[in-house]
Parts: structure tokens; sequence; C-alpha cells
């Protein structure tokens, strides 16, 4: 009982202590005085959370904004080409700075998912930390983004490759994101020390699109098929228009997951994407971007007119074998010292049932205190 007593008079508040004599401002009625003079720290803390309160509601209130007058203004495009082009509830919120939109119903396309990435206004601490990060890493560059997702049906796309035409500016965030593109191993596969550097697409400039886009491309073959006039339909008019050079980040056409798979995928269950990814406009230029969502219909019905050389597909297959060879053996290989570490760890626990409870606090202390290096060594290697 007494120390319950000693803990409730420990986290007790001490009281309030009224002088006597006052000659600050202060409101009075009837028996209850009002003094804020008495109350700084309190006001300082109800100023700071009314601002952290203020800030969240016009922060979530003006990407909500951005988000449904682009969804709104790109809306007819998206009745246009889809039987289905919103949910009922229309334009999905995730949180107070992501949103999607799901449409589906067109030929050539199962579905595509419009997701807007917004940057987290609503969060005051996090706007902080993004905004003092660029002037600490001069390649870090939070921005609205905004990603066209199209999945392809079978049959829209004949040969599978990846190909994709980059803004010079996102060319970095790209390769640190996009599997798909540079074919690189992921960071949780570089503790196996393999030799593995393939790259998927290469990337190099093309005088035939803007100077401020590069080309990454497997074989040139593929680029001069995308981008010759297909048909009414030519994709270096649409990359021309001036009007979408502040937005346009990347256009991709790919027939791989945009991360590593651990095993290989097999060929009948591949995707293929068209995805283009946008700067979010502001909410008085969202209009800006509509012709090219739209052109980006043209492009994926005229995907299925694309005819490769017979030397390109068969490059092409043989890469992706090549590669399905790779993520396999790097399968086998964890597993493999998944195994092998499991089979210590089982080893060194019969080890230790084996001894006496002095001997094995001992060696937990042991175990302890090496781990207590390791993870201090990491630390001092960040």
């Amino acid at each position: 009982m007494s120390a319950l007593v000693k803990l409730l008079a420990g986290i007790t508040p001490p009281p309030i202590v009224t002088p006597q004599e006052y000659d600050g401002w202060q409101i009075k009625w009837k028996a209850i005085v009002f003094r804020p003079a008495l109350l700084k720290i309190e006001g300082f803390l109800a100023i700071g959370i009314l601002f952290y309160v203020l800030f969240w509601y016009i922060g979530s209130s003006v990407n909500a904004s951005k988000a449904k007058k682009w969804i709104s203004v790109h809306l007819p495009i998206y009745e246009q080409q889809f039987s289905r082009p919103q949910s009922k509830t229309g334009l999905i919120q995730d949180g107070y700075s992501d949103s999607f939109n799901f449409s589906t119903g067109r030929r050539n396309v199962a579905s595509l998912h419009t997701i807007f990435t917004l940057r987290p206004r609503h969060d005051f601490f996090q706007w902080i930390f993004q905004t003092a990060r660029t002037f600490v890493d001069l390649h870090y560059r939070p921005v609205d983004d905004i990603q066209l997702d199209f999945k392809l049906l079978p049959g829209a796309l004949q040969d599978g490759f990846v190909w994709a035409i980059v803004a010079k500016d996102e060319l970095l965030s790209v390769k640190a994101n996009r599997w798909d593109l540079v074919g690189t191993l992921s960071r949780r596969f570089l503790f196996l020390q393999l030799n593995h550097s393939q790259t998927l697409a290469k990337t190099s400039e093309n005088a035939a699109v803007p100077s401020a886009f590069v080309v990454m491309t497997e074989y040139a073959d593929i680029t001069e098929n995308l981008l010759k006039p297909i048909g009414n339909f030519n994709l270096l008019n649409v990359l021309q228009d001036p009007k979408i050079l502040p937005y346009f980040r990347s256009l991709s056409i790919t027939d791989q997951p945009r991360e590593r798979p651990n095993l290989p995928i097999p060929v009948e269950e591949r995707q293929k994407h068209v995805i283009l990814s946008l700067s979010a406009p502001s909410s008085s230029h969202a209009a800006d971007t509509t012709a090219l969502v739209s052109a980006m219909f043209q492009l994926v019905d005229s995907l299925n007119k694309i005819h490769l050389r017979p030397e390109t597909k068969n490059k092409l297959k043989r890469i992706r074998e090549d590669i399905d060879k790779t993520i396999k053996e790097d399968a086998e290989k964890e597993k493999a010292l998944d195994a092998k570490a499991a089979a210590k760890r089982k080893a060194e626990e019969e080890r230790i049932a084996k001894l006496s409870p002095a001997e094995q606090k001992k060696e937990l202390e042991k175990e302890r205190k090496r781990n207590l290096r390791k993870s201090q060594g990491k630390v001092v290697r960040k």
C-alpha cells in the first residue's frame, strides 16, 4: 500500500500557488478568476498545439485539393476510355498525403492505377525534415508525384522488353528505385557477395528526343520502333510539347517487376506495364498534363503494332533466361546460408543446454557483449 501511495505522490503535479497580491491583467466573474500571467507555460503549449492543428488542417486540405483537382480535370478522359473510370467512392485516400484512383474496362488495359504520393504537408515535423534534408543532400528532391500505372492485357505487347524515357534530373531516383530498369541486385542480396552486375536498360542520349530527357533501352531496335510514327500516333510529338516539361519525370514500358523478385517469375505470369510518372502540377495548371495523359492511351494501343527484329527477340529471351537463372541461384545460395546458420544456431543451443546454470549465464553474457560490439561496429561504419 505504501508503494502505491509513493507512486501516486510521485506522479501528482504540485499544487498551484496563487499569490495574495497580483497586479497583472485578469478576468474575474463571480468566484472565478483567470490570471493569464500565471499560465505562461500552458499558454505556449496551447499555441504550439493550435499551430500544429492548423498546419495539419491546411496541409491535408492542400493535398486533398491538389489530388481531387487533378483527377477531376482528367476524369473526362478516363470516362471516355474506361467503362469503369472510378470506383464507387471516387478518389480513395490513404492517409493525408497518399490517394489513388482505380480504372478498368478497356481494350488492351487490364487496369489503370492513378497513384498520388504528395509531400506530407499535414505533418510539420516530416515537412521540416524533408525541407532541411534538401540543404544537406543535393540529390534529394522531394516532389508531389503522380503515377499512372497501366497494367496491360495479354497480347497488348507481344514482346517483352524494358524501355524508358527519363528526365535527366530524375535519373538518380530511377536508378535507385527501379530494379526493372537497372537490373542490379537489391540491397538484401549484397551479403551474398555475388559478382552479378547485369544491367537491363542502358542509358544514353538520343538526338530525336528533347535534350532534357535520356533514353533507357535494352537495344536500339526497341527505341527505333517506339519513336517512329505508328499509325496516327507519334510519341516524339507528344514529348516535344513544352507544356509537359515541368511535370514529366519518366515514361517506362516494362515486362519486369519494379523490385527484384526472390524467385523467378514464370513467363505466363509476368505482367507488362506502361508507367507514367509526373510531378503534380498546381491546381491552376492541372490541365497542362491532359494532352500527355490522353496520348498514353494511344501509346498503349500502338504497342501491339511493334515488330522487333528476330535477332533482338532472341537476345531479349536469352537475357531473361540469364536473369531467371541468376535469381534462382541466388535464392538457392540464400537458402543454403539460412540452413547453415540455423544448423549452427541449433548446435550452439544444444551445447549451452548441457552446461550448468552458472556456465549458461556466462555464455549468455558473452553473447550479449558480442552482439553489443557488433552493433557498435555497425554504427561506427555508418
